[in-house]
């Protein structure tokens, strides 16, 4: 796997700021967008980490998503939110549509925030996990642009639509879920064509309709659903929840951050289920604590090191980043490269430091 030698994360969040400050961000939602996008890079999904600066950039330059975030309250109901977000930056609507769901579960036992009018908002499971440290339960699921074909169609019409469920997890990490409804998110077929590598086959078709493990032929064409009919299934009924309720804009009418012009229309659901409204926090914690106890006892099959609960990857990837620092795909960081000349930043960009160095 082709990578560049390690990259202070400290230091790369500092200049993806600065790069989005450069376009009018104001500076907290710039360091909130950062972080979200340095964060998915640690946790090792390169394939919604930085790499998206310069789409998101060029979607800010366009005037398609809005520098400045205003959100507007559309309804309001006890657990209840709709809200407009006026073609905002799709983080900071996530995180504060989310901290909106927490408080309304604190007060109604559950909380509940959709969100129209939206931009691609990263990794899901940075917004699930805001729940789950603030001892609930989180959901969220979004809609994006087509990525796939209805189930026996030749032309793609259905977003990916991801969505994730996070919950504490006691003295572990938490216990998360974070999927795409396609066989795998289209952001790791874009870092295969960045890292020049081959995608595996089962992954994607080509526009002709045949497997294809050429990362381009797969952009153009579409990728597969999980499991089949189910994933296709699946990410329509999240298309409803995420497009369909919010009153937003659904399949086809979506655009996603691979392009820089129209505006996204893309729509969000977010849910927080207050644990202590059920039962007492700590004992919720207990079991799950057990839970992973009970997984992680069973035997290991053959070629397997260890059983790892939802989440555990992710926390163990982000230990040893922070430690050892950041490996991107060499184009990734030609094309982070090109952003500081463009943008007068070149000094910001942290170079890449020799491997047995630490942060």
């Amino acid at each position: 796997m082709a990578s560049s030698s390690p990259v202070d994360p400290v230091g790369l969040a500092r200049f993806i700021a600065a790069a989005f400050r450069a376009h009018g961000m104001p500076e907290g939602d710039a360091g909130l967008v950062a972080d979200t996008l340095v964060q998915a890079d640690l946790w090792g999904h390169q394939s919604h980490g930085v790499l998206r600066t310069p789409w998101y950039a060029a979607r800010l330059k366009s005037g398609a998503m809005r520098a400045v975030t205003e959100p507007k309250p559309i309804a309001e109901a006890g657990a209840i939110s709709v809200i407009d977000g006026c073609d905002g930056v799709g983080q900071v609507l996530a995180a504060a549509a989310m901290r909106e769901a927490i408080f309304r579960a604190r007060r109604h036992g559950i909380g509940a925030v959709s969100v129209r009018n939206s931009n691609h908002f990263g990794t899901a499971m940075y917004f699930t996990l805001l729940a789950a440290r603030a001892g609930c339960i989180g959901f969220c699921s979004t809609n994006g642009s087509p990525a796939m074909a209805p189930w026996g169609g030749r032309v793609k019409a259905v977003g990916n639509n991801p969505w994730s469920i996070a919950a504490p997890a006691g003295r572990h990490a938490p216990l998360v879920l974070d999927i795409a409804n396609t066989s795998v998110a289209r952001g790791k077929i874009y870092l295969a064509r960045n890292r020049g590598e081959p995608i595996p086959l089962g992954w994607a078709i080509d526009a002709a309709g045949r497997p294809t493990t050429d990362p381009s032929a797969a952009i153009a064409g579409n990728i597969l659903p999980i499991g089949g009919h189910k994933g296709y299934a699946i990410s329509v009924m999240m298309d409803v929840l995420s497009g369909v309720l919010a009153g937003s804009r659904f399949l086809t009418d979506v655009h996603g951050p691979y392009e820089p012009d129209p505006k996204s229309g893309c729509g969000h659901l977010f849910i927080a289920i207050n644990i202590a409204a059920f039962r007492p926090l700590r004992a919720f914690e207990a079991d799950v604590e057990r839970m992973i106890a009970q997984l992680k006892s069973v035997e290991p099959a053959d070629g397997a090191k260890e059983i790892y609960y939802p989440g555990e990857i992710e926390a163990l990837q982000d230990a040893r980043n922070r430690r050892e620092g950041l490996r991107l795909a060499p184009e990734t960081m030609t094309e982070l490269g090109r952003l500081a000349r463009e943008l007068g930043l070149r000094a910001a960009l942290p170079k890449p430091r020799d491997p047995s160095e630490r942060w």
